[in-house]
């Protein structure tokens, strides 16, 4: 049975590798152009009601190239908005096969090793969100970015206001001027409002593509402003002071916070890295943990205790500003 159970998971581990190469020297299904063309006509399909209206039979294709583990990806984990926010060009369909694929090549090679069966589904599912991992890092280094450069960015704004521009004149000088991400969304919004976009849609995709609480105090004066009047340029130089302010208590924030985030990545990769010394140094006295009773409690008690050091550590050193 156990011959079957591992012929069975090679054979699903080695399709979804193959699967998502093929994928991959595929390319992609519509350009960056088609994409961008695709968002404004979504975004322009608004009933009075504020619903969406149905697509038509020219916009909406008679086969559907979603699967059941797309939809449900994009259903559970919103991994299309999280993909858009890391700036990373990879189709939902990809990222889910890639998801798959190392969850099984991780439970097989599990399987495969002397080692307890029940780590194989465990490690499975470590291996399933891995992506997920580097897809939240690389969001989070790119709102950084954005956190540095949206002082400057409102700024030059605010100057070109004064000098008599208008204010798509004031995003096109950002999209020219500034390096990415910050100049490429800006870029965006000057081109959606040149195709017919409303100011308002384009701000409000743009912060939901760049969740940034500077950025939506941005927009949000912006809308304001249009709608009421005032100064924008006084407004932006109000905003553009503050978000420095805060750039500035958050960079020493993290220069004093610096210790603790270093001894809780020491401190949670201590037992994992003794564990697989211990492993392969001396199996014998690391399986009592997995054969004896009170050694799977004292393992199941590691774990949780694991587990809330951790989140304890986070709460710590995670000081908003």
């Amino acid at each position: 049975m156990l011959v079957l159970i591992v012929a069975g998971s090679v054979g699903l581990c080695v399709a979804a590798i193959v699967g998502f190469v093929a994928t991959l020297m595929r390319g992609d299904e519509a350009s960056i152009a088609e994409d961008r063309l695709s968002t404004l006509t979504a975004q322009g399909r608004k009933s009075v009601a504020g619903r969406e209206e149905e697509f038509s039979a020219l916009r909406n294709p008679l086969v559907s190239s979603t699967n059941f583990l797309e939809e449900w990806m994009v259903r559970k984990f919103n991994i299309k908005v999280l993909l858009e926010q890391a700036d990373i060009k990879l189709p939902p369909s990809k990222f889910s096969i890639l998801c798959v694929g190392l969850a099984l090549a991780g439970a097989v090679i599990m399987l495969m090793l002397p080692i307890p069966f029940f780590i194989a589904p465990l490690v499975g599912v470590g291996l399933f969100f891995t992506p997920f991992i580097w897809v939240s890092m690389k969001r989070k280094k790119r709102i950084n970015r954005v956190n540095a450069q949206l002082p400057e960015a409102l700024e030059m704004l605010s100057r070109s206001l004064r000098a008599g521009h208008s204010l798509g004149a004031g995003f096109g000088l950002i999209a020219e001027e500034m390096q990415d991400p910050l100049a490429r969304e800006f870029g965006r919004c000057f081109e959606e409002q040149n195709l017919g976009v409303s100011l308002e849609q384009s701000l409000e995709a743009m912060t939901v593509r760049i969740p940034n609480l500077d950025l939506r105090f941005f927009a949000t004066a912006v809308i304001l402003q249009r709608q009421t009047g005032g100064d924008l340029a006084e407004i932006l130089d109000k905003i553009g002071r503050l978000v420095r302010a805060r750039y500035r208590l958050a960079g020493q924030i993290q220069a004093l916070t610096g210790e603790g985030r270093l001894s809780g990545i020491v401190l949670l990769a201590l037992p994992p890295g003794l564990f697989t010394m211990m492993l392969f140094t001396n199996k014998a006295y690391v399986m009592k943990l997995f054969t004896d009773p009170m050694g799977q409690w004292m393992l199941g008690g590691a774990i949780v205790m694991q587990l809330m050091g951790a989140y304890v550590i986070k709460k710590i050193i995670d000081i908003k500003v």
